[in-house]
């Protein structure tokens, strides 16, 4: 129980020296959270040092000490130095079973990871992220010990220059929302605590570069003329043919695709909104499956000559950079929907279906229950046209 405290909330080392144990044990305040603590024990009694402190939050009781080895004046200036580290959101006595935020770190990456669609992929960005710009600031702290201005200091030289630093405050955020959940701390320090602390940045989606949709067909038959392995230039074609992620293309499997009923099926597994894409084949992207047949390893439709894998997800920006075609890869998706536009009456549910977008409008959604497949697979024949000839339809 607490006990009476001495006037002015000070003891003295008279007092200590002096006082006897009762039947049950009795606290003393001193100030700063310190007491001292006289229990009974076996009639003799047993004096002690407690400091009560919140630490991230949290009320701790830390034993400074038996009244034998540590004096009052020490145990005063243990108990404010104690509450000088709580204060600057330190932890003055870290738990022994408490992770460091590296630790912390692998944790969340290793529960994460099984939910990634390129798990080596996603797992090397974020560890090349964090090592590159956190780590160093943070890595050897306990994770509840990691203060606001800790994640501060990692965040504000980067913040109005690096997009990246959004994502770097995401990732610190996730780890502190792991640490609360395992109990080791009650806040988030890049939560919302941060936001007056950074700079207002107005940051603007950049769209990728994209192709007029009139300069793509010679733009085709530059990759087809003179680019590198079958399997490359193949599965180059089949995404503009598609307007497909690059990803859907390189990673294509022949289990996906139906020649007879001239369908390829990306896998939910694979696809960004998580749900299957039906994608109607027109009749050249039926021959690209038939030219790739002959390349098959494994499941891969288009394997990498080097090793038979997957093909590497910068292999088509490079090719596009070394052949002179001033755009990126996704960009013939939006070359195909501005093509579409202007140059077909197809429905503009159609053109989405086609891009494999999700309708985000509630009302919307509850009324478009079709794909419109048939609709998409006329649309993406005279897109083929198009690219084999240049000429815009009738």
């Amino acid at each position: 129980m607490l006990g009476n405290p001495l006037p002015a909330n000070r003891l003295n080392p008279a007092f200590v020296s002096a006082v006897r144990p009762a039947d049950k044990t009795t606290r003393f305040g001193d100030g700063n959270g310190l007491y001292l603590v006289v229990t009974p024990t076996g009639g003799r009694g047993g004096k002690s040092w407690v400091q009560r402190l919140a630490v991230h939050g949290v009320q701790r009781e830390l034993g400074l000490g038996s009244v034998r080895d540590v004096s009052l004046r020490q145990a005063r200036a243990r108990a404010l130095e104690n509450r000088r580290i709580a204060r600057r959101g330190g932890d003055p006595v870290p738990r022994r079973d408490m992770p460091t935020f590296a630790e912390a770190f692998d944790a969340v990456v290793a529960l994460r990871r099984p939910t990634w669609k390129d798990p080596e992929t996603m797992e090397a960005r974020w560890r090349a992220s964090m090592e590159r710009h956190a780590m160093d600031q943070l890595g050897s702290l306990p994770v509840g010990a990691v203060a606001s201005a800790d994640v501060l200091a990692v965040l504000q030289p980067v913040w109005a220059s690096l997009d990246e630093a959004r994502r770097i405050r995401q990732r610190i955020g996730l780890v502190m929302q792991w640490a609360i959940a395992q109990g080791h701390r009650r806040d988030n320090p890049a939560g919302d605590v941060l936001t007056a602390a950074l700079p207002a940045v107005k940051r603007r989606a950049t769209p990728r570069e994209a192709l007029p949709w009139a300069e793509v067909p010679a733009a085709l038959a530059k990759v087809r003329a003179r680019g590198p392995g079958p399997s490359i230039r193949l599965a180059f074609e089949l995404m503009v043919l598609c307007a497909a992620r690059s990803a859907e293309a390189r990673e294509a499997t022949w289990d996906e695709v139906d020649l007879d009923a001239a369908t390829w099926t990306v896998a939910a597994a694979r696809s960004k909104t998580n749900r299957p894409h039906r994608v109607p084949l027109s009749g050249r992207a039926v021959d690209v499956f038939c030219e790739a047949a002959p390349l098959r390893r494994g499941d891969l439709v288009f394997p990498s000559s080097r090793g038979g894998g997957t093909v590497h997800r910068r292999t088509f920006g490079r090719l596009m950079q070394a052949l002179g075609i001033a755009a990126h890869p996704h960009g013939f998706r939006s070359s195909f929907r501005d093509w579409a536009a202007e140059c077909t009456d197809a429905p503009r549910e159609a053109m989405e279906a086609a891009l494999g977008h999700v309708v985000t409008n509630a009302t919307e959604a509850a009324y478009a229950r079709s794909d419109l497949f048939e609709r998409r697979r006329g649309l993406m024949q005279r897109w083929a046209d198009f690219l084999a000839t240049g000429a815009p339809p009738a």
